[in-house]
């Protein structure tokens, strides 16, 4: 008998994404003369705000930096903008900066927010484009972390059924509704693109919220059987005060 047949569901692209984290040299930094910490301090928060300066073009992007906490990193800009080659440039900009010699890599992403026609195209084009084109939103929090579908030999998400995966989305998604004030959740595709299938961006102004939308996510058929994740991490907004005061301690 002949296998059925699986349909590949429909996507539709918007801005590309890159989540750049980085570690700070804290050795290294502090044996600088303040005066040269406090130059190349003000030559990154001029390159950060050149970065955020698209928000006022239609369809420009968007960049946010943020503190993070555990070990995992200490600082994170995320980046969207319509065109790949743009983020290329935002990438080789931060390592010219001088500062770059004491920001290790820490981890970075490279995606493009996706829409997955599961349910059909949206007979709203406005909603459409606030989804394909959002800018990064004005939360004090954010969760980052990459996941796949899983290919085991007992549950395999691409050999399912189109209407079987769709029924299970719906679930996946009547789950995440429940947060939708809580939480803006912004996802990214990145199959070719990096070492995992999705990237998710939770935007929220407290932590519990990511934990709350997360554990119950857990209990869904979509992930418990077939999500399989990689590493969380947690950020804060950071505005120039909070990085003057990270890296001067004023």
């Amino acid at each position: 008998m002949a296998a059925p047949e699986v349909e590949a569901p429909e996507t539709i692209e918007g801005y590309w994404v890159l989540h750049d984290f980085r570690r700070i040299d804290w050795p290294r930094w502090r044996s600088l003369p303040e005066a040269a910490r406090s130059r190349l301090l003000e030559e990154l928060l001029g390159f950060l705000g050149e970065c955020a300066s698209v928000e006022g073009v239609e369809r420009g992007g968007s960049s946010r930096a943020y503190r993070v906490i555990t070990q995992k990193a200490d600082l994170a800009v995320i980046h969207f903008r319509p065109d790949p080659a743009q983020l290329f440039d935002l990438q080789a900009g931060l390592w010219r900066c001088g500062i770059a010699d004491f920001l290790l890599p820490a981890y970075s992403y490279f995606s493009v927010i996706e829409l997955s026609l599961y349910r059909g195209p949206s007979s709203r084009p406005e909603v459409m484009e606030r989804r394909l084109y959002p800018r990064i939103p004005d939360r004090r929090y954010m969760c980052f972390y990459p996941m796949n579908k899983r290919r085991g030999e007992r549950y395999n998400w691409y050999d399912l059924p189109a209407s079987e995966r769709r029924e299970m989305m719906k679930g996946h998604g009547r789950v995440g509704h429940k947060y939708a004030e809580q939480v803006t959740q912004i996802i990214t595709g990145s199959q070719g693109l990096d070492d995992w299938e999705w990237g998710v961006t939770l935007f929220a102004d407290h932590p519990i919220h990511f934990k709350k939308l997360v554990y119950e996510m857990r209990f869904d058929p979509a992930s418990s059987r077939y999500a399989e994740f990689g590493p969380f991490y947690i950020g804060m907004t950071a505005s120039p005060q909070d990085i003057t005061a990270l890296l001067l301690g004023s």
